[in-house]
């Protein structure tokens, strides 16, 4: 059984306080990986420190060689990467294929550094004054991602934090460690200096370290929203500047006018991928008018029922196992609260024969009707393959719904209405919206980030936010007087 270990100054470090590492689909150990303690974030710390001052003066164009040769080298090693997925987190292949291939697209992005940190210039700005500005790195800046997207998260992080000018330091989930690693290694196969990228696992001893020691910039986080609360006051309280991404409840919102076959099959998708372990998965459909409901209800609960389940690993599946024991045992009990509240199951997961067959963490795909807004199927965030179809009279009713809760993450809308869709993409207060697009995340060159309890942070991830998030503005104004000039001085306050 393999030993995990960190990354710091190039090197593999061991550490002494391990937990196991294991594969959801059979419950078995299969490596340890070791918790970082504040010493080992200070030696990462200061592996980051000798470097990033030289790499903060290398050309933005060099940066980015540094990138398109990293995004060839994943593209060559997809395959590998896609297996360590699948195994840590349990998700089928192909799905760990498409995270790969979002991921790759922020890379991607990243390589045109060049264009992107160009500033403004104004000439004559004042009387012989002129006037520019430039993105200034901010140093060193940490990243804290998820188990259930190992690749793409940090991707939208330290690819473009890196070609910005900073040294990155990722903590990685602990449940599914090995992908970070991996990119470690490339990033060294791809020419970034040692020092720039470190990888620490690690608990709350290891991020407490990162938030409060003074020589870490910026830290973006993707999380619950109670640890991305509690990171943002923190860090804040600490100086520092933080993006903290929470948690969801996204909504569909079904018109009577929208092709309803087409909405049940990429709600399909959209609610059981990857085992609904994702930020941007629909949980709750808002159904417009009982026939709509009807008919909804009746095309998803036969095609949940055929969903082929299994170890993410073997190809031709559609959901994996979920990320271990105890968040299958969580989302069970949800599925509990809800029928014992009086929601209608209609397809119940915890029935699927893998449940009792596998000694693996799975559950099969569960939809439940006729749920209200009170109960904590329709409140919390589940992060499991459960689907709920509230029923409403009015399409201003179903805004209004959305627009109560609490999350402000990702929503859309099915509907053949052009005018009815652009009601809702203006009056829903939610962050990402799809129009007959179940899973609005924005391309590489947009930026991704919800409302309300969704973020806590000004701005958004990757993207164009993520050159402002990992940059510092500065402003130069010079002015060359006229050699032996004497000039009078001027005690009001300068203007144009």
């Amino acid at each position: 059984m393999p030993t995990l270990t960190h990354w710091i100054g190039g090197e593999r470090l061991e550490g002494e306080r391990h937990l196991d590492v294991t594969n959801p689909a059979s419950a078995e150990v299969i490596g340890r990986v070791p918790m970082a303690d504040a010493a080992t974030v200070e030696r990462a710390i200061d592996a980051a420190r000798a470097v990033q001052p030289t790499w903060r003066d290398t050309p933005p164009a060099r940066r980015a060689q540094v990138m398109f040769r990293f995004k060839m080298l994943l593209e060559r090693d997809a395959d590998e990467i896609c297996a360590l997925i699948s195994r840590e987190h349990g998700k089928v292949l192909e799905d760990a294929m498409g995270e790969l291939k979002r991921g790759i697209e922020n890379v991607e992005y990243a390589c045109g550094v060049p264009e992107l940190l160009k500033g403004e210039y104004s000439h004559n700005a004042g009387p012989g004054i002129d006037t520019w500005s430039n993105h200034q790195p901010l140093g060193i800046v940490a990243g804290i991602t998820p188990f259930n997207f190992p690749a793409m998260v940090p991707l939208w992080m330290f690819p473009m934090a890196i070609a910005c000018g900073n040294a990155f330091i990722l903590k990685p989930s602990e449940q599914a460690p090995s992908t970070s690693l991996k990119m470690a290694e490339l990033l060294g196969e791809a020419g970034l200096p040692v020092g720039l990228f470190q990888v620490i696992h690690g608990d709350r001893e290891a991020v407490e370290a990162l938030i409060d020691a003074p020589e870490v910039k910026a830290l973006s986080f993707v999380g619950s929203t109670p640890v991305a609360k509690a990171i943002y006051r923190r860090g804040a309280d600490n100086g520092k500047r933080v993006q903290a991404l929470g948690g969801a409840k996204n909504h569909a919102v079904v018109r009577p006018d929208a092709d309803l076959d087409n909405a049940a099959s990429t709600l399909i998708g959209a609610a059981y991928g990857s085992a609904g372990e994702r930020c941007m998965a629909i949980s709750v459909a808002v159904c417009v008018g009982d026939a709509t409901a009807d008919a909804l209800v009746a095309s998803i609960g036969e095609q949940a029922r055929t969903l082929k389940i299994g170890p993410g690993t073997e190809k031709g599946l559609d959901m994996g196992a979920l990320v271990n024991a105890a968040h299958r045992d969580k989302v069970a009990g949800y599925i509990e609260q809800g029928a014992a509240a009086g929601a209608e199951l209609v397809v119940d997961g915890r029935r699927h024969p893998l449940v009792e067959a596998s000694p693996g963490y799975f559950l099969g795909a569960t939809l439940f009707d006729r749920v209200t807004p009170e109960v904590s199927i329709y409140r919390d965030e589940i992060f499991g393959p459960v689907l709920c179809v509230v029923r409403v009279e009015t399409f201003e009713d179903a805004i209004a719904l959305v627009n109560a809760h609490q999350y402000g993450n990702g929503t859309c809308v099915f509907t053949r209405d052009g005018e009815a869709a652009r009601r809702f993409a203006d009056a829903i207060e939610v962050g990402m919206v799809g129009i007959n697009v179940p899973l609005p995340v924005p391309v590489a060159f947009h930026s991704f980030g919800g409302w309300k309890e969704s973020l806590f942070g000004d701005l958004h991830a990757y993207g164009p936010d993520a050159v402002r998030f990992y940059t510092r503005r500065k402003a130069i104004s010079q002015r060359w007087p006229a050699r032996n000039a004497q000039e009078k001085a001027q005690l009001n306050f300068p203007s144009s």
